[in-house]
């Protein structure tokens, strides 16, 4: 195999959630928090993948601490009775890479949790490695950290890894560590993002068949 260990993010990469559910959750908090604001799908893709989530409350709407801790825990009710689906062949990538004898980790900026629960309602194999949004906000992504404990956990180097996201966090993650990256082009079609991950990531797939092709040597398109 090309790669002993996949990292996959998680929103976005294994699962179709943000249009689905982080997206609709963020403008009913906005209509009970901030009424008269509002945040399209495509402004909230653009802010999530530069400069970031936390940046973007804190800049564009002026959250303090209180107010981010309410719209923490008003997401976590949100998503605790939703679902989201994971990708069509990513659940066949996912058990092809394991019966090979490949390992699988997440990083993400959902919780651990939510994300054991998504693997498992959509049968996904259980990962071996989770680190989420419960960690401290210096472990989470685009900390080197979570991605380095992978790989010491592991045992592995950099290059028998190779990280899959779909926004800049992740990528600046992967390049801190030296890990090769490929960007996952199947969740939107917003040019600024495709053009960034065309030009710096070095693979780029938009759809998740042109990956699993890739990764086992298959006829691929990227």
């Amino acid at each position: 195999m090309k790669y002993r260990l996949l990292v996959f993010d998680h929103d976005d990469t294994a699962v179709n959630s943000t249009a689905t559910i982080h997206h609709p959750c963020f403008v009913r908090f906005l209509e009970e928090y901030y009424p008269g604001r509002s945040c399209s799908l495509e402004e909230y893709f653009l802010k999530n993948f530069s400069p970031g989530f936390l940046a973007m409350c804190r800049e564009e709407y002026g959250m303090d601490d209180k107010t981010l801790e309410k719209e923490t825990a008003f997401w976590r009710e949100y998503v605790s009775s939703r679902v989201p689906k994971a990708y069509p062949g990513i659940r066949e990538l996912m058990l092809r890479h394991r019966r090979e004898g490949g390992m699988l980790a997440v990083i993400s900026h959902s919780y651990g949790d939510n994300i054991l629960r998504d693997y498992r309602l959509n049968g996904l194999p259980e990962p071996d490695l989770v680190f989420g949004w419960e960690m401290p906000p210096e472990k989470r992504k685009p900390s080197p950290w979570p991605l380095q404990e992978v790989l010491h956990q592991s045992g592995l180097k950099p290059e028998q890894a190779l990280v899959i996201d779909d926004l800049k966090p992740g990528y600046d993650m992967a390049k801190s560590c030296g890990v090769p990256f490929a960007a996952a082009g199947w969740a939107n079609d917003i040019p600024e993002i495709e053009a960034f991950m065309r030009r710096f990531s070095g693979l780029y797939f938009k759809t998740v068949s042109a990956l699993t092709a890739y990764l086992f040597d298959e006829e691929v398109s990227l």
